[in-house]
């Protein structure tokens, strides 16, 4: 080992750095546009945005302004995507130490464990949602199985035994850490889509064309119509808000900033689009064949009542649950928790402890009160909107591009202050959360709420560069070219 790479090494504190958090060297950043677009497939094709078209339409609008509003928002999220992307492409780095740019080294852990708390909120609600698929599975191909009801702390004993197979399922995608995970999308997102065909086909030849549903006329008209519509794209975006604060997760493993740009273009807006026309013309069909419409996959399986066609369907929405709970929930949650334990968990590890911990969520409680978990999850996501905001001012208007990695595995009193706080990112964070949650708590300011994370990131962003013009602070700043090359030779 060289003397400068020991160097390097013995300055990194322990409490911030451990080979999971360094920096990926360029040799080990070896993910295409193509795995990029196929982890967004695996993560676009789940049960919530199979159903989110029914939201979109019980708020008025027809088959074709849904779709619309999927294409909008989803377009809006790919731009703020890929710009929050580009830092974790340069230098290999995830969200958790990108953040201490804005926050300071310790200061960090508040949005980090905002973001981990979602993170693992959101594996429980579609873990659940996917157990429900097995539970199908195995009472269709076994009857004994279906009468296991006896209940145990609010779920059904053949329910925690599928609980328990979709946990297992789980725990063996992340048990060799991120390039399974890769391998994993590589696999799950065209399945996905090669089996949504499938369906669409079906509905079509049933329909005898695109049925009923695209017959409706819309009900909105006017500013009302237009209120409606932004409304509900807001509210798709609010799905994957949380995902753009930690997409260098993802990105620091990409080749280049072409790879991670073509393969978000292609995996989000555009797949997003073709599976929610996929889901709306398969809900359509449904009407023909069922006398009314089902947007749940489950449900429909279960109304087919063909068990081919239910171990068909229940593999599928399981691959896809898998898609969006590893990389979406349980890649963000587990190293959210490496930094905070740095010393003591890997990634692995972490991502296992995600899976213990998702359990005492109870997600089947949840189900109940289905609008409550959209309530809870909308106040949380209008809080990760001012860290969106506060992350791309930081990068490209505090710091011009331009980080010295090494600064944020490193921590002197003299330089970051006594508790390695940088109160210009908590202080924007702080009240840029209160003026994007005040809809959920005066009356007269209700409509805010359904604009939150567009107040949140505008709010957030614009607090964080008026203080940082006010009290600039020089940490994380490099006045000399990155010392990247350096980093990259040093990481493990």
């Amino acid at each position: 080992m060289s003397t400068s790479e020991n160097m390097v090494k013995t300055d990194r504190d322990p409490r911030l750095y451990n080979a999971d958090l360094a920096p990926v060297k360029s040799e080990h950043r070896d993910w295409s546009w193509l795995n990029m677009s196929t982890v967004w497939m695996g993560m676009v094709h789940n049960v919530v945005a199979y159903e989110s078209a029914a939201g979109l339409m019980a708020l008025g609008l027809n088959a074709i302004q849904a779709i619309a509003a999927v294409g909008t928002a989803y377009f809006i999220l790919f731009i703020v995507l890929w710009f929050n992307a580009k830092a974790g492409t340069k230098y290999g780095i995830p969200f958790c130490v990108l953040i201490r740019s804005s926050f300071g080294v310790f200061g960090a852990n508040l949005p980090v464990i905002i973001r981990g708390f979602i993170a693992i909120f959101w594996f429980a609600v579609q873990g659940y949602a996917g157990s429900q698929a097995i539970n199908a599975i195995m009472s269709t191909l076994w009857y004994p199985w279906s009468t296991w009801t006896t209940t145990l702390l609010g779920l059904s004993l053949n329910g925690w035994l599928s609980l328990g197979v979709f946990w297992a399922l789980h725990a063996l995608v992340v048990s060799h850490g991120v390039h399974r995970i890769r391998n994993f999308e590589l696999i799950a997102g065209p399945l996905v889509i090669i089996v949504g065909l499938i369906a669409t086909i079906w509905a079509l030849g049933i329909a005898h064309g695109f049925g009923p549903i695209f017959a409706q006329p819309s009900k909105l008209h006017g500013m009302n119509g237009m209120l409606t519509f932004a409304i509900g794209v807001t509210g798709m975006i609010g799905i994957w808000s949380t995902f753009a604060v930690n997409i260098p997760d993802l990105t620091r493993f990409t080749k280049s900033q072409k790879d991670q740009v073509i393969g978000q273009l292609i995996g989000l807006p555009i797949t997003a689009i073709v599976f929610t026309a996929m889901s709306v013309i398969v809900t359509s069909g449904t009407i023909i064949a069922f006398g009314k419409p089902i947007w749940d996959p489950v449900n429909l399986l279960k109304a087919i009542n063909n068990p081919a066609i239910t171990v068909l369907g229940g593999v599928t929405v399981i691959i896809a649950t898998l898609s969006v709970n590893v990389a979406a929930n349980i890649m963000p949650a587990a190293y959210d928790l490496v930094n905070l334990f740095p010393k003591k968990l890997t990634f692995i590890k972490a991502a296992l402890l995600v899976l213990i911990i998702g359990l005492f969520f109870a997600p089947w409680y949840w189900f109940q009160n289905a609008s409550t978990i959209f309530k809870v999850l909308g106040m949380i996501g209008g809080l990760l909107g001012p860290v969106t905001g506060i992350m791309l001012v930081d990068y490209f208007v505090v710091n011009k591009e331009n980080y010295d990695v090494e600064t944020f595995y490193m921590y002197s009193e003299e330089k970051d202050g006594k508790y390695g706080i940088k109160t210009n990112g908590v202080y924007a964070l702080l009240i840029a959360s209160v003026v994007a949650l005040s809809g959920y708590f005066v009356p007269w300011l209700s409509i805010a709420a359904d604009f939150s994370w567009f107040i949140g990131i505008g709010v957030g962003a614009s607090l964080y560069w008026w203080f940082s013009v006010k009290w600039p602070t020089p940490y994380g700043v490099a006045n000399q070219p990155t010392h990247l090359s350096r980093v990259e030779e040093s990481a493990d």
